[in-house]
């Protein structure tokens, strides 16, 4: 009973693929009601209709997590479906590109992704998504979790927000950054409501970011030859970590981010 969500409603933004689908499977799996938040009008059709036919109780929505309004509005709407929330995933983001030194080639500095020429647009929009759509959905959470005396907030950041990453682009890395450490404000803030406020940070998982480049076998061989483990995650392997912070389990942690990296952030073993 210490991991049963049986009863709770909970909502994860980007929702349809990668991370937060495997959040919402591990939710579901363990009885919690869950609306989906993704603005991939297809992927969340499909994986809503898959879920629902295995017999989880899923809602999908389609939302930008930059707009308020808009997040506001789909919080309002699960909070009045499942007549409570107990659970918030604010795990929406981009990747913002390239860095200041390709990934696989580590020798290489394209003038273009130095940071004079970093464009305010591709700063804009990151910033946008992954450091205000996450105060939005802490707002927005907060909202319905205060009367109540109760909640789960849990924010994917990245092991970009714990040491510079010179093959991710800077607005990435400020906005994980200063996720992390809004999550530890807003963790002291809402203490005295019981609504428990964490971050996830993972390292190189594969999934669909940056349109998909971590899919790639000589992504993967980059990267395996820098992580202790010798290997990227699969998303599956989020699913434990998700479940302890949304469940009674965490009933004692707040404000802390937890890596998830296979050791990657420790340097190289060998």
């Amino acid at each position: 009973m210490m991991f049963s969500l049986e009863g709770y409603g909970a909502m994860v933004t980007g929702g349809a693929s990668g991370i937060g689908l495997a959040i919402v499977e591990v939710l579901t799996e363990h009885g919690a009601r869950v609306t989906m938040l993704d603005m991939n009008a297809d992927r969340l059709e499909r994986e809503a209709a898959r879920l629902k036919q295995a017999g989880y109780d899923v809602h999908g929505v389609q939302a930008d997590v930059s707009d308020r309004a808009a997040v506001d509005a789909c919080f309002a709407e699960a909070a009045q479906r499942y007549g409570r929330l107990d659970v918030v995933f604010a795990n929406a983001g981009l990747d913002s590109g390239p860095g200041f030194i390709d990934r696989l080639n580590p020798g290489r500095r394209p003038a273009e992704y130095a940071i004079e020429n970093y464009t305010g647009e591709r700063w804009n929009r990151i910033i946008d998504v992954c450091l205000n759509g996450v105060m939005y959905c802490i707002g927005a959470a907060a909202r319905h979790m205060k009367p109540r005396q109760s909640g789960r907030i849990i924010v994917t950041t990245s092991t970009a927000a714990v040491r510079p990453a010179p093959a991710v682009g800077a607005a990435y890395m400020t906005a994980k950054a200063g996720a992390a450490h809004l999550v530890r404000n807003v963790a002291l803030e809402l203490a005295r409501y019981n609504i428990l406020v964490n971050a996830i940070a993972p390292g190189p998982f594969i999934t669909n970011i940056g349109g998909g480049h971590s899919q790639k076998p000589d992504v993967q061989a980059a990267f395996a030859t820098r992580i202790p483990l010798k290997r990227m995650a699969q998303t599956e392997e989020i699913k434990g970590l998700a479940l302890l912070l949304a469940s009674p389990a965490s009933s004692f942690i707040t404000g802390q981010q937890i890596v998830i990296d296979g050791g990657y952030t420790l340097g190289v073993a060998d």
